[in-house]
């Protein structure tokens, strides 16, 4: 026998209410975010994985986490790279707020939250990468799917550039990204000639242009920071003291160059830790098996 006639789950009025009551619960319980989505600005030829990518743009927007006692994962171990933070996150949002204030607004007019894709969240100051959407739950109530179900994780920062006008998240990648320590000379400098953070600088070489992004720069020290460091023929290259790094409102020879001022120093870690680790197996005994000696 088929289904009622006279009972539809698909009348649109009551779809509307159901809708509105899930939005109106997410702006009452919920957490406002920022949605950043990835754009790929290079990519290798076989697999098409992101060799480089970008975060120029951060859509606030209201979502409800679905973790009640704290973030799932595994939470913090301690590995022989140091501590490691993997932290999960489910965050839920409207579809129908999704479309308005984030999915109109990408050039592909994106129908759903991708992969890749970052979530900022001011509650905890981190970020969440989007490792999986879930489309369909809850499955089809009253005929239709409300909600967006993101399945996030801790995201690891790896060289990739944040220009979204929010300190709070562009931060990262000054605390993160590899850079380099250029000093300027004293003598001759007005404050006329300066660097502005966010600006790309270059050295003209010969046959190609280093280009970089300044991170900051102290006209007091003289100190311009550069990160995002590439040359235009592929190569890697290092900043030179003999030719001028050209900005929009200066160019300047660096005195002295320091490479990797953001490296993880070995030797900052408890020199406790070395001598466990150097008592814990005695590499002195030959055997420690016990072979039979002759």
């Amino acid at each position: 026998m088929a289904t009622n006639p006279y009972f539809s789950q698909k009348y649109r009025p009551e779809q509307d209410l159901y809708e509105d009551l899930i939005i109106e619960s997410i702006k009452m319980y919920g957490q406002d975010v920022y949605y950043l989505p990835r754009e790929i600005v290079e990519s290798e030829d076989i697999f098409l994985d992101s060799i480089q990518s970008q975060f120029s743009d951060a859509y606030k927007v209201e979502v409800f986490i679905e973790n009640t006692d704290g973030f799932e994962g595994e939470g913090d171990l301690f590995t022989k790279f140091g501590i490691e933070l993997r932290d999960q996150a489910t965050f839920v949002i409207a579809r129908r707020r999704w479309k308005h204030l984030i999915g109109d607004r990408l050039d592909a007019a994106q129908f759903r939250p991708r992969e890749g894709d970052v979530i900022y969240l001011p509650l905890s100051e981190s970020l969440f990468q989007v490792m999986k959407v879930e489309t369909e739950s809850p499955f089809y109530q009253l005929s239709q799917l409300p909600l967006f179900r993101m399945q996030c994780e801790l995201f690891e920062y790896s060289d990739e550039d944040f220009d979204t006008g929010i300190p709070g998240i562009d931060d990262i990648e000054v605390e993160g990204a590899f850079q380099y320590e250029l000093r300027m000379p004293d003598e001759g400098l007005s404050r006329d000639f300066y660097y502005m953070v966010g600006e790309n600088v270059y050295q003209q070489f010969d046959g190609f242009r280093l280009e970089g992004e300044v991170t900051s720069w102290n006209h007091d020290t003289r100190v311009l920071k550069v990160a995002h460091t590439g040359g235009t023929d592929g190569k890697y290259h290092e900043w030179s003291t003999e030719l001028p790094v050209i900005g929009e409102f200066a160019s300047m020879i660096p005195v002295t160059e320091e490479e990797g001022i953001n490296e993880i120093d070995r030797l900052s870690q408890k020199p406790i830790f070395d001598d466990f680790a150097n008592d814990f197996v005695d590499f002195t005994e030959t055997n420690p098996f016990g072979d039979l000696t002759p």
